[in-house]
């Protein structure tokens, strides 16, 4: 087999997100698979090309999986003679800047979420991939992963008769920072920066209702800052400014009314940090990142509400595991492989920057009906 090289511009590579889930367990891992197969005798070799604000993590970096390119210059990765594809995880508020300056260089555009800090910017990045005719993805991990592929396979297969309702859970204790650690940036509760629930998760929520239930018609958002102050990386105590939980009620498409709590100040009590509940007619599922449960209309149980009573049955047991029927890869590498193929092959990818900017939508309208305090439409987009 013949090797196509392909240069991918990496910008906010040593934050968590950028290198755990993009870095290591994407672009390397398909490098250490041996290239991406194309199916016409060539495999896809990804060349990172580091970018970022500090020179000694760069290095650190590249020395550590024996990478070879990396700068402080967007101009200059951009200009790298490899240099096909943009990627970008950087903070949000940096994002949109450098991905125009992406398309002006006329590289594709692949990057995290949300795309940019308003709909209006969102749609213009849209409207400008377009324009260059580069493709163009935004990343939306959870459809790849094993939970939420096996909901969308009882979907797809009418388990559910007609779905009436969705309720998510999401969440974990962030600590705050004085004792402990905490497990995210301090960025993320500073509303000035770009952080706050409803900006990182709506979007998350936008393309999992829209990709595995139905499309989302209106919002209805109450959010909280619960712990007002938290402690900063060098140990300095700040006010919290963001959300940092969010209580969303949509209705989607068909009448079916979704309920998501967010939130990062609860406790887990629950199988995964995430967990969507889906009721239908002929029967119900609870799906995790991994895991699915069920339980079918002829199987579901009659319970009796008696409060003078101890509960003897354990209603978790009345449930059946979803089998996997499949192998399942790192979610985030799976949408990877589908985007680069997309470049190089031009196979189908239908998750663009339009779809990105759904989840930009998403949170804006919900960030107005929590400071209204009302429900509100959500409008088709086009461009």
């Amino acid at each position: 087999m013949s090797r196509r090289v392909i240069g991918i511009v990496m910008n906010g590579v040593t934050g968590r997100m950028g290198y755990r889930q993009h870095l290591v367990r994407s672009i390397l891992a398909i490098r250490e698979q041996g290239g991406l197969p194309l199916g016409d005798g060539q495999v896809l070799w990804p060349e990172p090309i580091l970018v970022g604000r500090s020179a000694a993590k760069l290095e650190e970096l590249a020395k550590r999986h024996g990478l070879s390119h990396w700068t402080t210059s967007l101009d200059e990765a951009l200009a790298h003679p490899l240099a096909e594809i943009y990627f970008d995880a950087q903070v949000t508020q940096a994002r949109e800047s450098a991905i125009k300056a992406a398309i002006a260089a006329g590289k594709h555009i692949y990057t995290e979420k949300p795309t940019a800090e308003s709909l209006d910017a969102a749609l213009e990045l849209a409207r400008l991939a377009r324009a260059a005719g580069v493709c163009n993805g935004a990343v939306q991990d959870k459809l790849f992963l094993p939970g939420l592929l096996k909901l969308k396979r009882l979907v797809d297969g009418g388990f559910f008769g007609r779905i009436l309702s969705v309720r998510g859970e999401f969440g974990y204790w962030v600590f705050e920072g004085d004792w402990q650690d905490a497990q995210r940036p301090s960025w993320n509760y500073r509303a000035e920066d770009g952080g706050g629930m409803i900006l990182d998760m709506f979007p998350h929520w936008r393309y999992v209702l829209d990709g595995i239930i139905a499309p989302v018609r209106s919002v209805y958002a109450h959010t909280a800052t619960h712990i007002p102050q938290r402690v900063d990386e060098q140990g300095r105590p700040y006010p919290a400014t963001a959300d940092d939980a969010a209580y969303g009620v949509f209705e989607l498409e068909g009448g079916i009314v979704a309920q998501v709590n967010s939130s990062w100040a609860v406790r887990v009590d629950r199988d995964e940090l995430v967990e969507f509940q889906v009721d239908g007619t002929e029967g119900s599922a609870v799906a995790g990142l991994r895991n699915c449960r069920i339980q079918h209309r002829g199987s579901t149980p009659k319970p009796v509400w008696n409060p003078d009573l101890p509960v003897t049955e354990s209603f978790r047991e009345q449930w059946q595991q979803v089998p996997d029927n499949a192998e399942f890869d790192n979610g985030f590498k799976v949408q990877w492989e589908l985007f680069l193929k997309h470049v190089v092959t031009g196979a189908p990818y239908q998750w663009d920057l339009l779809e990105g900017a759904k989840g930009v939508q998403l949170a804006e309208l919900g960030l107005r009906s929590a400071r209204e305090g009302r429900r509100l439409d959500v409008p088709e987009l086009s461009l």
